[in-house]
């Protein structure tokens, strides 16, 4: 059911609207008896349209538009005002507010009105999932067999309420296959909600992913909702779920248990329907077997878990990767479409892309774009490590180590050093590295590893 808040300084008139709502549209309603109570109700309730007077004294209703842009908070926002000038009104709607009403207005064209602004935003929302979907799914492009098993996995999940665990180095893009996650299933009308745990300050991670109450620390001058509440009948993305640290780790494992949250602060208890995806690039294994990651957690985070391909993995996907990466950026910069030679975009496919995947491969088109003035981008506009072909050769190997010493020092060498640049392909990820070595388990690749005397 959808919830109005109504913001008037006048208590007959918001009372009024209140009841009003209730009766003819059957929506549930909250009322704030000025603009500065009306945004702090705003950042603890979930609401979906605001009615806003814009004659109060204190914070009047522009000043409250100006703070919701300034915050960027996007819940559609109807004015009204009583003075029958429609001059302020037209100052709001350029203040970000959908609409505008006269407080003579009947409530069932209020109703109305409240209907529309409900539609709209949702279908806003749709607009800018289609947008995600078709400008910047890089991940999801391509058609090698990495990049397909990964696109149906993320369908098969995409519909259920269990959390969702993604693996993957720094820059293959956890984030927008957390928001395929969110957009293809039944939630995406909702909030989608991405908190990067390792830009926390420890003492701040239990506030904004459970909120907290008035009063709760220093500087809690008002009640505020966190992330999980944000992200209510959404999805909450956990970003660097590997760096929460560990109390955060023993309230998060209660509310995936229990669905209910606690503000800090507070000891009521919160129902929540939120959906959780968490990713990292760290081996959560071994962070349990050294103390740094809950066992408990880690079960209940991993009950699916989607792993995001390197792209070194995938380097037959390199090409409609740049190409698409080159028509985005040409309109950014509102420049002519640009294509890359035959040269260059062998030179693309030839490097390994271990320091930063699809990300290091877009800011590469993207410096390209910009160095280059030409419709045809030329190899010799490459950056350096590009041109001196790091990477792997045309049949994917590396160059083999010079041989020296008895045919068993050189197999410890070949094999030390196969294991070391496998971790290295894989961020020192142990369950991925054994995988792609063809071992039986993460055990196998550590016992081999302690021969070796490898460590990160």
């Amino acid at each position: 059911m959808s919830v109005i808040l109504i913001i008037d300084d006048v208590a007959a008139m918001r009372d009024q609207y209140a009841y009003d709502l209730k009766r003819l549209g059957g929506f549930e309603t909250l009322t704030a008896g000025g603009g500065s109570e009306g945004v702090a109700l705003l950042e603890s309730e979930d609401v979906d349209c605001v009615i806003l007077d814009l004659e109060m004294p204190g914070v009047d209703g522009f000043e409250v538009l100006a703070t919701l842009k300034r915050k960027g908070n996007r819940v559609p926002i109807i004015v009204y005002t009583g003075t029958g000038s429609y001059d302020r009104c037209v100052r709001a709607v350029k203040l970000g507010a959908y609409s505008f009403i006269d407080k003579d207005e009947p409530l069932e064209r209020v109703v109305r009105e409240v209907e529309n602004a409900l539609a709209w935003a949702s279908l806003r929302s749709e607009v800018s999932r289609l947008r995600r979907q078709s400008g910047d799914d890089s991940p999801l492009i391509g058609s090698s067999r990495a990049a397909v098993a990964m696109k149906e996995q993320i369908d098969k999940l995409a519909g259920i309420p269990s959390p969702v665990l993604i693996l993957g180095e720094s820059g293959s893009g956890k984030e927008l296959v957390a928001r395929r996650l969110h957009d293809a299933g039944g939630r995406a009308l909702r909030e989608f909600i991405a908190v990067n745990c390792a830009a926390l300050p420890d003492t701040m991670v239990e506030s904004e992913l459970f909120g907290h109450e008035r009063g709760a620390f220093t500087g809690a001058d008002r009640t505020r909702k966190g992330a999980f509440e944000s992200a209510g009948g959404g999805t909450l993305f956990l970003d660097e779920i590997g760096e929460l640290p560990a109390p955060a780790q023993a309230k998060l494992l209660r509310v995936l248990e229990d669905n209910q949250i606690t503000r800090l602060g507070s000891n009521k208890s919160i129902k929540v329907d939120t959906r959780v995806v968490a990713a990292t690039n760290r081996d959560l294994e071994v962070e349990v077997a050294e103390g740094r990651f809950r066992q408990d957690l880690l079960f209940r985070l991993n009950t699916h878990i989607v792993q995001v391909p390197p792209l070194r993995e995938r380097l037959s996907d390199v090409q409609v990767l740049a190409e698409h990466f080159l028509d985005l950026t040409c309109e950014k910069f509102g420049v002519k479409k640009r294509t890359l030679s035959p040269e260059a975009l062998k030179a693309l496919q030839n490097y390994d892309w271990s320091r930063n995947n699809v990300r290091e491969l877009r800011n590469v088109i993207e410096r390209l774009v910009i160095a280059g003035e030409s419709e045809v981008i030329t190899a010799d506009l490459m950056p350096a490590e590009i041109k001196s072909g790091v990477g792997p050769t045309s049949d994917g190997a590396r160059p083999a180590p010079s041989a020296r010493g008895t045919l068993k020092e050189q197999k410890t060498t070949a094999e030390r050093q196969i294991i070391l640049a496998a971790l290295e392909r894989n961020n020192w990820h142990i369950t991925n590295t054994a995988a792609q070595l063809g071992l039986a388990d993460h055990s196998s690749l550590l016992k081999i590893m302690r021969r070796h005397d490898l460590k990160k």
